[in-house]
């Protein structure tokens, strides 16, 4: 299982960043695809999820409305497009296959290196 993020970077408040998981090493299609965050000095939190069919995204009510997930299966691709950035955005972001455990301490072999977010003025 490989999952690299890209896409992170130093934004302002109110701005816009598209997040991409490029995945290899598994059936992509068939998994649940998860974008999970860790925020500087706290634990794990997630972010949003989607499943294989239309519809099935699923979202933490901090970024429903402002974050959208999707998925290309031809590609092997996860995105988060995220809008209307705020400070407490401001974590590093990691794709996950499959779903999100609360109270997750560690990342684990279904999880990529992570990309930094950072919303400031």
């Amino acid at each position: 299982v490989q999952l690299v993020e890209s896409g992170g970077g130093l934004v302002q408040p109110g701005g816009s960043l598209r997040l991409s998981c490029k995945a290899s090493g598994f059936p992509f299609s068939t998994f649940v695809m998860t974008w999970a965050r860790q925020a500087p000095g706290k634990g794990f939190e997630w972010v949003s999820s989607i499943g294989r069919g239309v519809g099935s995204e699923v979202y933490a009510a901090s970024v429903k409305g402002r974050f959208t997930i999707s998925r290309d299966n031809t590609e092997n691709m996860v995105y988060l497009q995220m809008n209307s950035l705020k400070s407490e955005d401001t974590a590093v972001y990691f794709c996950l296959r499959g779903g999100f455990r609360t109270g997750t301490t560690s990342r684990t072999s279904d999880w990529g290196q992570g990309t930094q977010v950072t919303v400031s003025s």
